[in-house]
């Protein structure tokens, strides 16, 4: 009787929510292909009826900074024109997702009459509301890595154009060679650099955006020793640069270890299931045939 007055209640607000706004948007898409798209079903079911609490909420001290680190990811991972409204109808649309998790699992509960659903609805709905912020994190951190990993070697190619005779600006574009097509974030960010100096940007204004839009470490120590010693070029410059990228290498392959000794404590847990069903396909017999 509580799961169905809980997945009644729920269901109740979801309508309330969507208002009959989001459903006269959604009906003309309906009756002209007989089915909306995912998209349509999630901007008008997910993102607009939930994007008022989202915005309710962050008026809490909590959830404010959780909807502000949100957005900070986001605009590392998809650029600087990323907005702030955007996030926010992201962040709805995983308070939605969380919402309709709740409600399947309200309705099953009130129809197998296990009550427990109800809490696995809960968790299930917190998980899915949270999803896209864990998820962002992650990407985050791996396109950090993604970079630091690069940058070394991409050093390593300016170093010999720039000792080779090359200008340092001049050096700097032509280390995009080969990877115009490319999709690794440093290769992403190099190519923005690159055209904003060739439509006229100058290069110093192009490689402080080029650090903002890496928002790594590594890449800020890098730019800071591209800004203060571009224009000695030749020797000096190549001196310079060598020095940082013997750091950026010990980083590499501090990095490099810790990956592999993450994967290997990751294999720790299948080894022991495997020797634990070996124990008892070894086992079984003698057991049985003492019984």
């Amino acid at each position: 009787m509580i799961s169905f007055i809980v997945a009644m209640g729920l269901t109740a607000g979801w309508g309330c929510l969507i208002g009959g706004s989001g459903v006269r948007r959604l009906l003309p898409e309906l009756m002209k292909n007989r089915k909306a798209s995912p998209v349509s079903w999630r901007v008008h079911m997910m993102e607009a009826p939930f994007l008022k609490a989202v915005e309710y909420a962050a008026q809490w001290e909590t959830a404010g900074l959780l909807l502000n680190g949100y957005h900070t990811r986001l605009v590392i991972l998809r650029g600087a024109s990323w907005t702030m409204d955007r996030t926010k109808l992201e962040a709805a649309a995983g308070v939605g997702m969380g919402y309709l998790a709740m409600v399947c699992c309200a309705w099953l509960a009130a129809m197998s009459g296990e009550e427990a659903l109800l809490a696995a609805g809960a968790l299930a709905s917190v998980g899915l509301a949270l999803r896209g912020y864990a998820d962002a994190g992650k990407a985050v951190k791996e396109r950090k890595h993604a970079i630091m990993v690069a940058l070394p070697d991409r050093m390593s190619k300016l170093m010999l154009l720039v000792g080779a005779g090359e200008t340092v600006q001049g050096a700097f574009l032509r280390c995009l060679e080969g990877k115009e097509s490319s999709q690794h974030p440093l290769d992403r960010e190099w190519r923005a650099a690159v055209a904003g100096i060739r439509n006229g940007q100058p290069f110093n204004e192009a490689l402080e955006r080029f650090n903002r839009s890496c928002a790594v470490q590594e890449a800020s120590l890098f730019t800071t020793v591209m800004l203060l010693n571009y224009r000695k070029g030749g020797e000096q410059f190549v001196l310079s640069v060598r020095e940082l990228s013997y750091s950026l290498w010990e980083k590499r392959k501090e990095a490099a270890r810790l990956k592999g000794e993450e994967a290997s404590s990751k294999l720790v847990f299948p080894l022991v299931g495997i020797l634990f069903i070996l124990m008892i396909l070894v086992a079984a017999p003698a057991v049985l045939m003492l019984s």
